[in-house]
């Protein structure tokens, strides 16, 4: 009896196991083409309605786009015209005088960070607040450029050399 509640807990801790990493692919409109990319945001960044691409965010007529990193991030690069919007205490001030129906995009480095934030800003009465998914690395994919305080610039924070895989080093100068 005993070894057959031990062969079932393994059984259910197996299942369990299988449907956790079966999360499925994104669509299509969302994949980077840089699959160590994709499949790390498979795992870790949710897609709902509010998910956007980069191509689909570059596109959106009178975005704000709020940069969900720390200061020392967005001061490497960060998208044109960004505001700065930080994580670990958000800077509301880039978002105060703005309307309620602004379509705001919200990024990081690969798009966990700025859905939590993009969560809290829907909390808070915004209506258009979309997760750019994959993030900062998913717009340099893409093909479009970052800035920093100078200008045009080839770096790209990567948040630390373990983040940093997830990127090609093609792309850019990675700083961590």
């Amino acid at each position: 009896m005993r070894y057959l509640a031990l062969s079932l807990s393994a059984l259910g801790l197996l299942l369990l196991y299988g449907c956790r990493s079966a999360a499925p692919p994104a669509p299509e409109r969302l994949r980077t083409a840089y699959a160590p990319l994709d499949r790390k945001l498979r795992k870790l960044v949710p897609i709902d309605s509010f998910t956007i691409s980069a191509v689909e965010a570059y596109q959106l007529p009178e975005a704000v786009f709020l940069d969900a990193r720390e200061r020392q991030e967005y001061e490497v690069s960060h998208l044109p015209g960004a505001r700065y919007l930080g994580f670990s205490t958000p800077d509301t001030t880039a978002v105060k005088a703005l309307s309620h129906n602004t379509p705001l995009v919200v990024y990081c480095t690969v798009g966990y960070r700025s859905a939590r934030l993009a969560q809290e800003l829907r909390r808070a009465g915004f209506k258009r607040v979309y997760n750019l998914y994959g993030s900062i690395y998913a717009w340099r994919l893409a093909g479009l450029p970052l800035v920093d305080a100078a200008g045009p610039t080839p770096n790209i924070h990567t948040y630390n050399r373990k983040w940093g895989r997830f990127i090609p080093d093609t792309l850019g100068t990675k700083v961590y």
